[in-house]
């Protein structure tokens, strides 16, 4: 597809840019006063999810109103287990939680692999409709999660600040976290294969919550399978986002993206020097640092980009806006970007 504005796909390649393009994670979502008109004449998020005309609406929106330049499409990364047969619900102001969770062999075994993405049209749905309705305008960004991260949604059944009982897994369990993370990831890798045959320009994969194992865990039950995937659907560009996990960066030297998300945490020289300047760095602002005024965001920014320098860069947060941000000052953070990073 010809699109008007490339700027996200050019960076990501490692190709110049007029500028440096900038999209959020978390755009399409509650700090839009549009999209909470939608969410409150439903009966929830995952009705939302599962409506491809309204997700279409709702992935629009950032690119209307808030001129990113990248849509994302709006959906969820538990979708994957519940596909698989392992089913969430999503409780306001908590979370998602899982009903029943994975404790032994038998429950691993009536899961779904590859077959699982038959149960995600809808998904497809919503891309091909927004891919559509954009009509080349920007690219459209698919995703997934990583399989730790689902694991660790699937063990723990909710939310949690240690995810103490799936960590507890892969110690005690290590043979059949192995397992569960092989059908994660044959789910996976259809799952994006299908996003982009639907229309999806690249992919990210969120491991949201990698910076809760030590290094050599992360590496054997998150890292192997993120590459799996990456290598098995590279037919668009890839960015892996792994929050926390700083002490992995220099694994993703020679690794199968083209693009590394930073999160906050993560000093951005220091990123650079260990990754090396074959990747694409994406990231990093502080999601806090919304809260400040529009002066000082601007300010912010500005040296957020002195700090990326002019190599290969896509502005983001280090992590999804937060849900209570003023969208003016997400708007000014965007338009902040576009002013301050124009090449000579």
């Amino acid at each position: 597809m010809a699109y008007q504005n490339d700027l996200i796909l050019r960076a990501a390649r490692g190709e110049y840019t007029e500028r440096t393009p900038v999209w959020l994670m978390r755009q399409a979502g509650r700090i839009l006063p549009e999209y909470r008109a939608i969410r409150e004449k439903l009966s929830g998020f995952i009705e939302l999810c599962t409506t491809p005309a309204l997700a279409a609406e709702v992935t629009i929106q950032p690119v209307d109103i808030l001129g990113v330049d990248a849509a994302i499409i709006f959906s969820d990364i538990l979708v994957i287990p519940e596909a698989m047969g392992l089913p969430y619900e999503m409780i306001e102001s908590k979370g998602p939680f899982f009903p029943k969770v994975i404790t032994c062999a038998a429950d691993i075994e009536k899961l779904l692999a590859t077959d699982a993405a038959d149960n995600l049209q809808y998904v497809y749905d919503a891309i091909d409709i927004s891919v559509k309705q954009l009509n080349g305008r920007v690219p459209l960004i698919g995703f997934a999660g990583a399989p730790f991260t689902i694991l660790a949604y699937m063990i723990e059944g909710q939310g949690s600040k240690t995810f103490s009982k799936a960590r507890r897994f892969l110690y005690t369990e290590p043979a059949l976290a192995h397992r569960l993370l092989e059908k994660i990831t044959l789910a996976t890798i259809e799952y994006l294969k299908r996003q982009v045959k639907a229309g999806a320009a690249m992919y990210q994969v969120f491991d949201s919550w990698a910076g809760v194992l030590p290094p050599d865990q992360y590496r054997e039950f998150s890292l192997k399978y993120i590459k799996q995937i990456c290598e098995a659907v590279p037919q668009v560009p890839r960015t892996v986002f792994s929050k926390g996990a700083f002490f992995v960066r220099e694994d993703f030297n020679n690794f199968p993206c083209e693009t590394v998300g930073l999160d906050w945490n993560m000093d951005i020289a220091e990123s650079r020097r260990i990754i090396g300047a074959n990747k694409t760095l994406q990231g990093n602002m502080d999601p806090c640092a919304l809260y400040l005024s529009e002066d000082e965001i601007r300010v912010k920014t500005k040296q957020m980009l002195a700090e990326f320098g002019t190599g290969r860069h896509i502005a983001n947060l280090g992590h999804g806006v937060y849900p209570d941000t003023d969208k003016t000052k997400v708007k000014c953070f965007i338009d902040a970007v576009k002013e301050f990073s124009v090449k000579a």
